[in-house]
C-alpha cells in the first residue's frame, strides 16, 4: 500500500488492464497530447503506441460509435471525454445504438465499453462546461453509471468497468484528481452495485455523490463538534444502485439527506428520496431533504458559482433544519480550501 492521488489510481487502473489485456485500448480528444486529461493517460502512448492511444477528430457522435464497431469486433475501448457536457453531443450513439446493444443481440453479444467523462466546476467553468447529468445516464436502460470519490474506489471501480461485458459510464470530478488515498499497486476490482459508508454514525443519513462527498465529509466534522453524529453513504455506482445499503442506514437513523452533485429537479437526488420515503415511511421521523444544484445554468463569477453549488455549509443548515437544531457559526470555516489543489487540465 503506497498514497497516491485519484488521477493516478485511475492511470494505474488503465496501464494495468492495457498490460493484461491486449484488447484493452483509450482514445479520445487530448488523450495523447501533453495535458493527457489531468495527468490520467500519462506514459500509455509511449508504452503501447498510437494504435492503442490515440487523439480523435472533434467528432464525439462518431468517435462513440467507434467504440461499438470495435468492441462488436471483441476490442475493449475506453472512450475519454474531456468534458462531460460534450458527451451529449454523442447521446444518439449512447442512448439508441450501444445502450440497446446487448437487448438487441438477445444477451448473446457483449458491448463492453468504458465512457470516461470529466464532471464538475473548476476556475470558472461555466455553464457550458462544468454539468454533471448523473439522471441523464441513469436514466437509460443498459448503463451503467459509476461515479467513485476516493482513489481507492476509482481504481477497483474502473479496473471492474473495463473488465465488465456491459457499458459503463465513468464520470470523474475535476477536484478529486490530487485527492490522495493508500491504494493497492496490484490490480484489483470493486463490485459494480455496492456502495459504501465513508463515515458511521446515528443521528442522520447523508447519502452524497462524488464531490458531495468530501462537502460532507466537511459538514460531519462541524456537526461532530456538536454532538451530531452523521453517517455518510457514497454509492459509488448510481446504477446499478445499492438500495440496500442507504435503507439499513435510514432505518438507524431515522432522518435522510441526499446531497447530490446534479441540479435537484428530476435528478438522481429524486429517484434515492422516492426509494428511501417508499422503503422506510414508517421509520422516518422527518420527510427526505434534498440539496444540489439551483434549477439555473450554472455562473461563472466566482461569488455567483459559489451561490450555485452547495458546499458543507450548506449541509450543515440542512442538518440543523431536519433535527431543529440551533444555529451552528460556521463562520471561521473555510469552505473552498480543497480548491486550491486544483491545478486544471495543464
Amino acid at each position: 500500500m503506497r498514497k497516491i492521488s485519484y488521477c493516478e489510481a485511475l492511470r494505474e487502473a488503465v496501464d494495468q488492464e492495457m498490460e493484461r489485456d491486449s484488447s484493452v485500448f483509450v482514445y479520445g480528444i487530448g488523450v495523447p497530447d501533453h495535458k493527457k486529461i489531468f495527468g490520467t493517460t500519462t506514459g500509455l502512448l509511449e508504452k503501447y503506441g498510437p494504435q492503442r492511444c490515440f487523439d480523435t477528430p472533434i467528432a464525439e457522435e462518431s468517435m462513440t460509435g467507434f467504440a461499438l464497431g470495435a468492441a462488436i469486433k471483441g476490442m475493449r475501448p475506453i472512450h475519454v471525454h474531456i468534458r462531460v457536457d460534450f458527451l451529449l453531443l454523442a447521446m444518439n450513439q449512447l442512448v439508441n445504438m450501444i445502450s440497446n446493444h446487448i437487448y438487441a443481440g438477445l444477451g448473446q453479444v457483449k458491448a463492453p465499453i468504458v465512457i470516461r467523462a470529466v464532471i464538475g466546476r473548476g476556475w470558472g467553468q461555466g455553464f457550458q462546461h462544468s454539468k454533471s447529468l448523473f439522471s441523464y445516464f441513469t436514466h437509460i436502460p443498459g448503463l451503467k453509471v459509476i461515479a467513485p470519490t476516493t482513489a481507492y474506489d476509482a481504481k477497483g471501480l474502473l479496473t471492474a468497468a473495463i473488465r465488465d461485458d456491459n457499458p459503463v459510464v465513468f464520470l470523474e470530478h475535476r477536484w478529486l484528481y490530487w485527492a490522495e488515498e493508500e491504494v493497492p499497486e496490484t490490480p484489483y476490482t470493486l463490485s459494480i452495485g455496492e456502495g459504501k459508508v465513508l463515515r458511521p454514525g446515528k443521528d442522520v443519513t447523508i447519502v452524497a455523490t462524488s464531490w458531495m462527498n468530501v462537502e460532507a465529509l466537511h459538514a460531519a466534522r462541524i456537526l461532530e463538534k456538536h454532538g451530531i453524529q452523521v453517517e455518510i453513504i457514497d454509492p459509488r455506482t448510481l446504477y446499478p444502485l445499492d438500495e440496500t445499503i442507504i435503507i439499513d442506514s435510514v432505518q438507524k437513523t431515522r432522518h435522510c439527506l441526499v446531497a447530490d452533485y446534479d441540479w435537484v429537479n428530476s435528478g438522481f437526488s429524486a429517484e434515492v428520496a422516492a426509494i428511501v420515503s417508499e422503503r422506510c415511511f414508517s421509520s422516518l421521523r422527518k420527510p427526505v431533504k434534498r440539496i444540489g444544484f439551483a434549477h439555473t445554468p450554472c455562473p461563472t463569477a466566482r461569488h455567483l458559482e459559489n451561490a450555485f453549488y452547495p458546499n458543507a455549509g450548506t449541509i450543515v443548515k440542512a442538518v440543523e433544519e431536519m433535527l431543529e437544531l440551533s444555529s451552528i457559526d460556521v463562520s471561521q470555516e473555510n469552505f473552498y480550501s480543497h480548491e486550491v489543489k486544483f491545478k486544471g487540465p495543464f
